[in-house]
C-alpha cells in the first residue's frame, strides 16, 4: 500500500510553524518573564509558549476541523485521542534555550495516523531552518531561501558514530554509551527536534534519550522528520512508538539513529534502559 503523500498537510503545517515561529521571535527580542508549571521549577512556561501554542491549536481547527489535535500548553486532551487522525503540537520546544537565548530552540508540528507518526515539521526560528517530511515521501531542509532533500548518513561502524546530547543536562548514562560503543565525536544541542534535524542532514548519527520525561508532542514531530530521511526513532527497546493512547508521557525513552548503525547500537542501548527501568 502506497503511503499517502499529505501534501495539503504539510503545506499547512509549514505555514502554521511559519507563523507561530514569528510569535516566538517577537517575544524573544523582548525582556519577556517566567512562570513555572511545577512547584520545583524545573519546567519553565513563557509568554511565548502560551501564544504560539493558541495559535498553532486554532489554526489545525481552522484547516482540519475534524483531526484531534494534542497541544502541550492545552489541558484536556481526552476527546482528541478518540481520532484516528490526531496533531502532537509543541509549541516551544526547548524553552530553557529560549530563556538563556542561545538560539536553540524550535517549533514543532506532527501528525499520527492510525496510531503511527506519518508527518513532522521542526521550525527552528532564530536560524530559519525548517525541517520536515512525509515518512515514505522524503524529507527536506528549508534553509535560507533553498530546499534541499535530507537522507541519514550510512555510517554502521559505531566508533565512527557522532552522538548529539542534550545542552541542558547530561546523564551518567551518556559516558557509559559512549565508551561502551567507542565513540568519540559528540555534538550538543537543545531540542528534541533540533537533535533530530541534526542527523538527518548528516550533522551526527545518533541521540538517546535515557529518560521517562519527555511527552509524544516532543517525539511525533522529530520521528516523522527522521523516519522520512532514512533514520529509525524508536524506544530503547527498540519498538515502535504508538500514538493516541490515553499516556501521553514516553516511558521508555528515545533511540534516534541512521538505519546503518541501529542494530549495532540497541544491544547498549536496551541494557542502559533496563538499568534505568525503561526498558522491561
Amino acid at each position: 500500500m502506497t503511503a499517502p503523500t499529505l501534501d495539503q498537510e504539510l503545506q499547512a503545517a509549514v505555514a502554521i510553524a511559519r507563523e507561530a515561529g514569528r510569535v516566538l521571535l517577537e517575544v524573544y527580542a523582548t525582556d519577556f518573564g517566567v512562570a513555572f508549571k511545577d512547584p520545583g521549577k524545573s519546567d519553565p512556561v513563557t509568554e511565548a509558549d502560551q501564544r504560539a501554542n493558541a495559535l498553532i491549536v486554532q489554526r489545525l481547527q481552522q484547516r482540519f476541523p475534524d483531526d484531534g489535535i494534542i497541544a502541550e500548553e492545552n489541558e484536556e486532551h481526552s476527546a482528541a485521542l478518540s481520532k484516528r487522525r490526531i496533531w502532537y503540537v509543541d509549541p516551544l520546544d526547548g524553552t530553557k534555550e529560549f530563556i538563556s537565548k542561545n538560539g536553540e530552540f524550535s517549533v514543532m508540528l506532527g501528525l499520527s495516523i492510525d496510531g503511527r507518526a506519518e508527518l513532522g515539521v521542526v521550525l527552528q526560528p532564530s536560524k530559519d531552518k525548517l525541517y520536515r517530511g512525509v515518512v515514505g515521501h522524503g524529507a527536506f531542509l528549508e534553509h535560507a531561501g533553498s530546499t534541499r532533500p535530507l537522507q541519514v548518513t550510512n555510517t554502521a561502524r559505531t566508533s565512527a558514530l557522532r552522538l548529539v546530547v542534550s545542552r541542558s543536562h547530561r546523564p551518567t548514562s551518556t559516558e557509559e554509551l559512549m565508551q561502551k560503543l567507542g565513540i568519540h565525536q559528540e555534538a550538543v544541542s537543545g531540542s528534541v527536534g533540533l537533535k533530530i534535524g541534526q542527523i538527518a542532514e548528516q550533522c551526527a548519527d545518533l541521540y538517546v534519550h535515557v529518560s521517562d520525561k519527555s511527552s509524544a508532542w516532543d517525539t511525533c514531530g522529530p520521528e516523522a522528520v527522521l523516519r522520512a530521511a532514512g533514520g529509525r526513532f524508536t524506544q530503547l527497546d527498540g519498538k515502535p512508538f504508538v500514538y493516541g493512547g490515553s499516556d501521553l508521557k514516553t516511558r521508555h525513552g528515545i533511540l534516534a539513529c541512521n538505519s546503518a548503525a541501529f542494530e549495532a547500537v540497541l544491544p547498549t542501548v536496551q541494557e542502559i534502559g533496563k538499568r534505568e527501568g525503561l526498558v522491561r
